[in-house]
């Protein structure tokens, strides 16, 4: 009862277990070069999404100081160009923003210019982050300003407690952590959603000089390979043909894990942020 109680912690355990269950089935029955393929796109997804989220806290917690002290200390100059700048990337949707940066990414890999993956990792998180990271300064920003309008936020600064041990420690991590990990997890699921997305955009091909082969391979880019779309076409087949439906998991193996690893995973995700704020009544 408890752990229903928990649905976040339950559905985190759903996952780990049907991933171990997939992990398992593909190893007895996908061939070698195709498992290696589905690993590795999915580890390279999760360490993207995982950078993500760093770089997105990182961020969105110097840009919300950044603007907090400009308006403190009315620098209108500084505070309105920052403001623009947030409201400019705001104004370009998130999908258009970050495809035009991976086929920049795409473009000078396959130039040469970068290479080793400890420079195209950061650097696809790093874009990714660019087009979410708002959503999290708007978050802390609206609970600084919750809080200012309290008695304790007056009451500590006549004590003599610097204004930045406020805003830092009792604002935002003592009263505002639980807040700021839920929309962190929610930005790993919107992180997998749109690498996904636009992999498969790219993958399927956008000119004779920009190519997915220039990217780490991903589960988007994996899903858009002639062998996964012809799994899925298996899967409409299996519509009109029942009978059918036992091969799609011996026969079209690759193609069926990887669109499962993504659906099933963004579907935990959803649930488990879901269950996290109810659990924390955020």
């Amino acid at each position: 009862m408890k752990l229903i109680r928990h649905k976040d912690k339950a559905w985190m355990g759903i996952w780990l277990a049907v991933m171990a269950g997939v992990g398992v089935w593909d190893v007895l029955f996908l061939n070698k070069p195709a498992l290696k393929q589905v690993v590795a796109g999915f580890l390279n997804t999760f360490v993207i999404s995982l950078l993500v989220v760093i770089i997105t806290l990182a961020c969105g917690w110097l840009v919300t100081i950044c603007l907090y002290y400009l308006e403190a200390r009315r620098n209108k100059t500084g505070y309105l160009l920052l403001t623009f700048l947030l409201n400019l990337i705001r104004s370009i949707p998130q999908i258009v923003g970050i495809l035009f940066g991976y086929i920049l990414v795409a473009y000078l890999t396959g130039k040469g210019t970068l290479q080793s993956p400890t420079l195209v990792f950061p650097l696809m998180a790093a874009i990714v982050s660019l087009f979410i990271f708002i959503e999290l300064v708007d978050l802390m920003r609206e609970r600084i300003e919750y809080y200012k309008r309290l008695d304790f936020y007056s009451a500590m600064l006549v004590c003599g407690i610097p204004e930045s041990r406020i805003i830092n420690f009792d604002i935002l991590w003592k009263n505002s952590r639980l807040h700021i990990f839920n929309k962190l997890i929610s930005v790993f699921g919107i992180s997998v959603f749109l690498q996904c997305s636009v992999d498969f955009i790219i993958s399927v091909g956008l000119s004779t000089g920009v190519s997915s082969v220039n990217l780490p391979l991903t589960l988007g880019s994996l899903l858009a390979k002639i062998d996964s779309k012809q799994d899925i076409l298996a899967i409409g087949h299996t519509l009109t043909h029942p009978s059918y439906f036992p091969n799609l998991f011996f026969g079209h193996l690759q193609g069926v894990t990887v669109a499962f690893l993504i659906v099933f995973t963004l579907m935990c995700i959803y649930h488990i942020s879901n269950g996290y704020a109810e659990r924390h009544r955020l």
